[in-house]
């Protein structure tokens, strides 16, 4: 068998990693379901639901999230990565949502937050929530903030 040559280097796959995560997403997303939040959550986590744009299927992603004006606010950070949060392409895609907040399941509508409105917003990140101050010093991109606004 010929020797691989050390020049060429094998991409990762990310397959063994990518199933980690949603394995834990999974289950941290159960067990707050379970409680109403009580374990596996906290004051700043919520479930969004979301439909994904390509396969039609519902999808729980476990968020931060803060309180605005009688709004919920996440921030499409990805952890400062290149690319935007698979959550947030489906949201663009489809803006109708839920989110579980505690022991409480609401239907949103998501926006993403503009020109004063997320200054605004993002000064109350930069001042409370600093670690996306640092996701935004990461990457290239603008990171998204979303209002969700309760249906009525």
């Amino acid at each position: 068998m010929p020797a691989q040559d050390p020049a060429v280097k094998k991409k990762p796959s990310g397959g063994v990693g990518k199933s980690l995560q949603r394995a834990f997403m999974k289950g941290q997303v159960s067990l707050y379901r379970l409680t109403n939040g009580k374990v596996g959550g906290g004051e700043h986590l919520l479930i969004l639901t979301t439909t994904g744009r390509k396969s039609g299927v519902k999808r729980d992603t476990p968020l931060f999230f803060f309180r605005d004006e009688g709004h919920h606010i996440i921030i499409a950070s990805a952890g400062g990565a290149e690319k935007h949060p698979t959550w947030w392409l489906n949201l663009k895609s489809n803006p109708q949502a839920t989110i579980q907040v505690g022991a409480n399941v609401i239907p949103v509508t998501a926006q993403e937050a503009e020109g004063t409105e997320r200054e605004r917003l993002w000064s109350i990140i930069a001042d409370n929530y600093k670690q996306f101050v640092g996701y935004q010093k990461r990457t290239t991109r603008t990171i998204p903030v979303i209002v969700l606004t309760p249906n009525a």
